[in-house]
């Protein structure tokens, strides 16, 4: 692996601290108000023309509608497309802030919302753009990738926007070229594509609350209880954690890697929102929470990010019916901004469809 640059030493650490992260509770309701509060969303998607759009992570039941309704769940990289491509004129986003920020970016005609905008992401959060521009000006010959999980100002000082789905494949191109890499935010994935690519990557020092809590001890400790089972990573996982997988990979890698192996259990270190959509499409089999905590160990978010976790049916529910909230509720980006960011995202776009 090549040899990171020693200025990553001196960065400082940008991952969030305990008492950075919010604590959420799951939300809880009766089956009649769940299932009045479904009805009455599906209603309105239909009645305004809205398409809602969901991630893997969010609850289950907002997935659920998101498809009953011609909407779609997926990973951010398809939340992009299909934001960008569907006909509706309004989007409902369900996910995190930089998901409903991109859909506007590619959209900027378009009406974004989401059922909150205090769902944030600490990864974009791990990334101060003032701070980050002064990094990027300080390495002028490196080019500047940035995974999605930015701002709209992040992503306006990159050369590329990347997710987990197609990262590997960018950074393995812009290596090809000859190119020398300033990576940012996530530590974890930068180190696992620094390590597939032995690409020159100088890393950002960001780290996702949830992946970075999965211990690698734990988890073979699970793996010997449960010798047959596959293990699905996720790549903002430490690297000790990506070294016992089977498969690592996107969500949408992840979901497709438990339907086509042939175990009947697997253990699977990514956002538990994620089991809906696992469970949904492969009933017979076993999914195991990968471990988040060792001996004496805290967990700020035990496998479920609780900024994903604010996107709840009665928010949902809200978004819909309370116009003040709504207007409250409205992903709304600088258009002069919007037009520097849409250049990376456009080449992410542009190379995945080659």
């Amino acid at each position: 692996m090549p040899k990171l640059s020693s200025k990553i030493d001196t960065l400082p650490d940008y991952s969030l601290a305990p008492e950075d992260v919010p604590l959420v509770g799951s939300l809880v309701l009766e089956d009649a108000e769940r299932e009045r509060l479904k009805s009455r969303i599906a209603e309105s998607l239909q009645r305004q023309g809205m398409a809602l759009v969901a991630h893997y992570y969010v609850d289950g039941d907002i997935q659920d509608l998101a498809e009953q309704t011609g909407g779609c769940v997926s990973d951010s990289l398809e939340m992009a497309r299909f934001g960008r491509d569907h006909s509706a004129e309004q989007l409902v986003v369900a996910g995190v802030r930089f998901m409903g920020e991109t859909a506007k970016i590619l959209s900027p005609e378009k009406r974004i919302f989401m059922p909150t905008l205090e769902a944030e992401c600490s990864l974009d959060l791990g990334c101060p753009p003032d701070a980050f521009a002064e990094f990027t000006a300080q390495h002028p010959d490196r080019t500047v990738v940035v995974y999605a999980n930015t701002s709209a100002q992040v992503k306006a000082l990159a050369d590329w926007v990347v997710t987990s789905s197609c990262a590997l494949d960018i950074v393995s191109s812009l290596k090809a070229k000859g190119e020398k890499i300033l990576w940012a935010p996530d530590k974890h994935l930068g180190r696992y594509i620094q390590a597939q690519t032995q690409a020159d990557m100088l890393l950002w020092s960001g780290a996702c609350i949830v992946h970075e809590e999965f211990k690698s001890k734990a988890l073979e400790d699970l793996r010997k209880v449960y010798p047959n089972a596959g293990v699905l990573v996720h790549p903002e996982s430490p690297s000790s954690v990506i070294a016992s997988a089977d498969v690592v990979g996107s969500t949408k890698a992840i979901v497709d890697a438990a339907a086509s192996m042939s175990n009947d259990t697997f253990i699977v270190a990514t956002d538990r929102g994620i089991f809906h959509k696992l469970r949904q499409q492969n009933p017979s089999k076993t999914f195991i929470e990968a471990p988040t905590a060792g001996d004496g160990a805290t967990c700020r978010s035990c496998a479920h990010c609780p900024w994903m976790a604010m996107n709840e049916l009665r928010a949902l529910d809200r978004v819909l019916s309370d116009a003040e909230y709504r207007n409250q509720c409205e992903i709304r980006v600088d258009p002069a901004l919007g037009r520097r960011a849409q250049l990376p995202l456009d080449r992410m776009l542009a190379f995945q469809a080659r």
